[in-house]
C-alpha cells in the first residue's frame, strides 16, 4: 500500500492538507475487521474495563484497539548534577511504537475505536507542520483501514470547511482534536497510570513523588494529573510548557477533567512550569547542546520540542531550587517525538565543532588498502592512527565523522 500524499493548499501557502489513501484497488490493508487479521492481540479491538478508581468518571470508553507496545519500561536514569539524594527514574514511551511517535498512541487506542464505532470512513486531524500526533495518525487510521486528512495548521475553520466538504461528498470523517486532547483522548493517560501502578508494584520497592512531562497540548499532563490523584500512586505532576503560559495551561487542563466530571481543581493536581524557550518547536543552542549531552552521557536521545526542552527545564529547576527536589523519587516520561530532530539537523551540525563528511564505501575502500599494503597493520590499529573517528546518525543517513587529533 503506498500512500497518495497529494497536497492541497487552502488559503495560505504555509498551510496544507495532506490526505493518506490507497492508490490500487486490490491493495493489502492492516484493516482489524476479523480476529484472524492479527497474531497476538496486537491491532485487536478488545473491550474496555477501566480501573476501579476511575469508575466514577464520565465518557468512560467501551472498546479500545492495541496499537503500541505496551507496557512501556521504567528504569532509573543516570542523570548528571542531581540534587543529593535525588533519583529520576524514565517511563520510555519513546519506545511505544507507532514511527516514533510517542504518546500519541495511547491516545489513539480509544480514539480510533470510537472513530471505528461511529462507522467512519475517514479521519481528520490537525497538528504543526513536524507534528508527531499527525504522523501517529496517519499510521494509526491505515491500521484500522480509515483514509487520514492532516491540516498542518491548527485551524479549526479549515477543520469545519475540510469535514463539510467530505460530508457533501458522501463520506463519514471523524474529527479528532490536536494532539488527541479531549475527554475520550485522555484516558490512553489515566490508562498509563494503571500501567504504572502495576509497574511499581511488580517491583516492590519504588515509590514515585513526583511525575514529569512536556506539556503541548494539555491532553497527556491532565491524563497523568487526573490518573494519579485518583489512584494509589499520588505523585504531584510536573507539566512542562513548550508553547503557552502557566496560566493557559491551568485553565487548558480544568477544561480537560471538567470533560470527565472529576470534580478537581488544575491548581491541586498540578505544577505547571516554562520550558518553551523560544518558542514552540524552536531551540536554542544551549537545549540542543543538552539533548546532545544527556544522549552521550545516558543513552537516552530526547527530542528537541517536547521530552528535550522538558528534561532541560527540569535540570534547571533542580539547579535553581535544590531544596525543592532533595530526596524526591521522579518519574520522567519520555513522549517520543524522535523525528522532530530532523528538523535541526543544521543547528546541531554546528555544535559538533571540527568534522567532514566522508564516504563510507571511500573510506573503508583506503583503509583496507593501508592493510593490504602492510600485513603490520590491523584494521583496528589503522583506524586509530593520527586522528579519531566517531560513527554517528546525520538525519537518519550513516556518516561517518572525522575528529581532528589531539
Amino acid at each position: 500500500m503506498v500512500p497518495n500524499t497529494s497536497i492541497h493548499r487552502l488559503f495560505s501557502p504555509h498551510v496544507a492538507i495532506r490526505h493518506w489513501t490507497s492508490t490500487t484497488p486490490n491493495s493489502v490493508t492492516f484493516a482489524v475487521s476479523s480476529p484472524a487479521a492479527q497474531i497476538g492481540g496486537f491491532l485487536s479491538k478488545k473491550p474496555y474495563t477501566p480501573p476501579s478508581w476511575a469508575l466514577d468518571l464520565s465518557l468512560v470508553p467501551s472498546h479500545n484497539f492495541t496499537l503500541g507496545q505496551f507496557p512501556t519500561p521504567i528504569h532509573k536514569w543516570n542523570l548528571p548534577n542531581l540534587p543529593k539524594d535525588t533519583e529520576v527514574w524514565i517511563k520510555r514511551d519513546d519506545l511505544a511504537g507507532m514511527e516514533l511517535s510517542g504518546n500519541k498512541v495511547r491516545k489513539l487506542e480509544f480514539l480510533m475505536a470510537d472513530a471505528v464505532a461511529q462507522g467512519a470512513d475517514c479521519v481528520i486531524t490537525v497538528g504543526g507542520i513536524q507534528s508527531n500526533h499527525c504522523r501517529a495518525t496517519a499510521v494509526a487510521a491505515k491500521y484500522v483501514n480509515l483514509d487520514c486528512y492532516l491540516i498542518l495548521a491548527t485551524s479549526m475553520a479549515l477543520t469545519d470547511l475540510l469535514k463539510k466538504r467530505l460530508l457533501e461528498k458522501g463520506r463519514k470523517p471523524y474529527v479528532i482534536s490536536g494532539g488527541g486532547s479531549s475527554s475520550l483522548g485522555h484516558w490512553g493517560y489515566i490508562e498509563a497510570i494503571r500501567e504504572i501502578e502495576q509497574q511499581i508494584q511488580l517491583s516492590g520497592d519504588v515509590q514515585f513523588d513526583d511525575i514529569v512531562v512536556a506539556c503541548g497540548s494539555g491532553g497527556t499532563v491532565a491524563g497523568l494529573a487526573l490518573g494519579s490523584q485518583l489512584s494509589s500512586l499520588k505523585a504531584k505532576v510536573h507539566g512542562f510548557s513548550v508553547c503557552y503560559n502557566s496560566g493557559y495551561f491551568y485553565d487548558n487542563v480544568q477544561g480537560h477533567i471538567d470533560g470527565l466530571q472529576s470534580g478537581l481543581n488544575s491548581h491541586d493536581i498540578i505544577s505547571i512550569e516554562d520550558a518553551k524557550g523560544l518558542g514552540y518547536a524552536m531551540s536554542t543552542a544551549d537545549e540542543l547542546k543538552f539533548v546532545m549531552d544527556i544522549a552521550a552521557a545516558t543513552g537516552i536521545v530526547l527530542d528537541p520540542v517536547y521530552s528535550g526542552k522538558a528534561a532541560y527545564g527540569m535540570l534547571k529547576d533542580m539547579s535553581n531550587n535544590p531544596t525543592k527536589w532533595k530526596g524526591r523519587k521522579v518519574l520522567f516520561v519520555h513522549t517520543g517525538g524522535l523525528l522532530g530532530l530532523y528538523d535541526k539537523v543544521d543547528q546541531l551540525s554546528s555544535l559538533v565543532g571540527s568534522w567532514r563528511r566522508t564516504d563510507l564505501e571511500e573510506f573503508v575502500h583506503a583503509k583496507m588498502a593501508l592493510v593490504r599494503f602492510s600485513d603490520s597493520y590491523s584494521i583496528s590499529s589503522v583506524m586509530e592512527r593520527n586522528s579519531r573517528h566517531f560513527i554517528c546518525i546525520r538525519a537518519f543517513s550513516l556518516t561517518l565523522v572525522q575528529g581532528k587529533s589531539e
